[in-house]
C-alpha cells in the first residue's frame, strides 16, 4: 500500500512536469532537479547526473528516457511505462490538435498567411539550438572538423539514411582517440538481452511488415521508430532528419507547414519529440480527422518507443559500460556530427523560405532574443502569431 501510494505521487509529480516544462531537455533537467532531488529526494543529485548522461549517449528523447529512467528506478518497468504515458500524453495531445487544425484549415482553403512571421523564427529557434549545442560538446580541433564535414554532408545528400552514417562516423573517427581518456578498473559486465532483442525483433518486423503491405500507417511507424532509435542529441538533432525525410524526400508536409509546427512546439511543454505527433496528422490528412488521430498515435509510439527500450536495456550494466574508454571517446565525435546536422538544417529551412528582408530579419531578430534575452520561448511564439493576425 506505502508503494502504491508512493508511485501515485510519483506519477502526479510527472504530470506536474509535463504540465510545465517548456524550454526542451536543458530545461527539462532543470525542473527534475528542482522537484524529484530537492523536493521528494526520489533520487541523489549525482544519481540524476549520471542518469542524464547515460540517456544523452543513448538514441532518443533526453529528457523523456531520464524521467524514464527515474521511474524504472524507483518501481520498475510498469511504473517506468505508466511514466512514459504520463510524460508525453499531453504535449502529444496539443501537437495532434495543432496537426489537424492545420489540415482543416487547408482543405477549407482558409489562409494560413498569419504563421508568416512564425515561419522565419523557426529557423531563428533551430539556428539557437545549433549554437547551444555547439558551445557545450565542441571543444577540439576534430569535433570542430567532424561538424564541418557533418554539416557539409547533412546539406549535400538529401536522404533520410545519411543521418545515421555521420552519426556513427563522427563516433567512430574519434573512438580512436580512447587512450586519451582515463583508465578506470572495470568489473565483468552482465548483459541482460532481452529489451536489446525487444528493440531490435520490433525494428526488423515493423520494417518488413510495411514493405510487405505498403499501408501508410505502417509505413509511418517505421519511419518514426528507426528515426527514434537512430538520433542522438534530443528533439533538436530530430529536425534536420524530419524536415530531410517528410518535406524534401515524401513530401508529406509543406516546408511552411513544417516551419510552423515546429515554431509551435517551442509553446508546448514536454519533450519536444511531441512534433511527430503532429507531422504524423498532416501525413494522414487524406484519412480524415480518424486517420489524422492514427497518423499522430503512430508517430508518438515509433519515436518514443525504441528509446524506452534502450533505456531499459542499457540501464542495468551502465555502471561497467561507462568505465571503458572507447565508449567515452566515442562521443566526442557523435555530438559534433549531431551539431553539424542542426547547423545544416537552419540552412535548408530557411531557403524555401523567400529570401527578403522581412524574413532575413525575423530569423536573426529571434536568434537575438534567444542569445540574449531571457524572454521565454512561448512568449516569443504568440508574438509572433498575435504579429501575424494583426498584419
Amino acid at each position: 500500500m506505502i508503494k502504491r501510494v508512493r508511485y501515485y505521487i510519483f506519477l502526479k509529480d510527472v504530470l506536474i512536469l509535463a504540465l510545465s516544462a517548456f524550454g526542451g531537455p536543458q530545461a527539462h533537467i532543470a525542473l527534475m532537479f528542482d522537484l524529484m532531488v530537492t523536493k521528494r529526494r526520489y533520487l541523489s543529485e549525482e544519481d540524476l547526473i549520471e542518469l542524464n548522461a547515460l540517456c544523452q549517449i543513448l538514441p532518443g528523447p533526453t529528457s523523456t528516457q531520464t524521467v524514464t529512467a527515474i521511474g524504472f528506478r524507483i518501481g520498475g518497468p510498469n511504473l517506468a511505462y505508466l511514466t512514459l504515458l504520463v510524460w508525453m500524453i499531453p504535449a502529444v495531445t496539443l501537437m495532434t490538435i495543432a496537426g489537424i487544425t492545420m489540415s482543416h484549415l487547408q482543405s477549407r482553403n482558409m489562409s494560413i498567411e498569419f504563421t508568416k512571421f512564425i515561419q522565419p523564427m523557426a529557423v531563428g529557434f533551430v539556428s539557437y539550438a545549433g549554437l547551444r549545442i555547439s558551445q557545450k560538446v565542441v571543444k577540439t580541433k576534430t569535433a570542430v572538423v567532424i561538424l564541418i564535414l557533418s554539416a557539409v554532408g547533412s546539406f549535400l545528400f538529401k536522404s533520410p539514411f545519411v543521418f545515421p552514417v555521420l552519426i556513427l562516423a563522427g563516433g567512430a573517427f574519434t573512438a580512436f582517440k580512447y587512450k586519451a581518456q582515463p583508465i578506470e578498473e572495470k568489473d565483468r559486465i552482465k548483459i541482460q538481452w532481452a529489451n536489446f532483442v525487444l528493440w531490435a525483433g520490433f525494428f526488423v518486423f515493423i520494417a518488413a511488415l510495411g514493405g510487405v503491405t505498403r499501408y501508410l500507417p505502417v509505413r509511418l511507424l517505421e519511419n518514426f521508430y528507426r528515426s527514434g532509435s537512430l538520433i542522438f542529441g534530443g528533439g533538436q538533432v530530430l529536425i534536420p532528419l524530419l524536415y530531410t525525410e517528410f518535406v524534401e524526400f515524401k513530401r508529406y508536409l509543406t516546408s511552411e507547414e513544417f516551419l510552423t509546427g515546429y515554431a509551435l512546439v517551442q509553446s508546448v511543454p514536454g519533450p519536444v519529440f511531441s512534433f511527430c505527433a503532429y507531422i504524423g496528422a498532416l501525413s494522414m490528412r487524406s484519412f480524415g480527422v480518424g486517420g489524422q488521430v492514427l497518423g499522430a498515435l503512430v508517430a508518438s509510439i515509433g519515436i518514443f518507443l525504441p528509446g524506452t527500450f534502450l533505456i531499459f536495456f542499457v540501464i542495468r550494466f551502465w555502471e561497467g559500460l561507462k568505465k571503458y574508454r572507447i565508449v567515452k571517446a566515442s562521443l566526442e565525435g557523435i555530438n559534433a556530427a549531431s551539431s553539424g546536422m542542426v547547423i545544416a538544417a537552419a540552412v535548408l529551412m530557411f531557403l524555401p523560405l523567400e529570401p527578403n528582408v522581412q524574413n532575413i530579419l525575423i530569423t536573426a531578430g529571434t536568434f537575438a532574443v534567444l542569445v540574449f534575452t531571457k524572454v521565454p520561448a512561448p512568449v516569443i511564439i504568440l508574438a509572433g502569431l498575435g504579429a501575424g493576425f494583426v498584419f
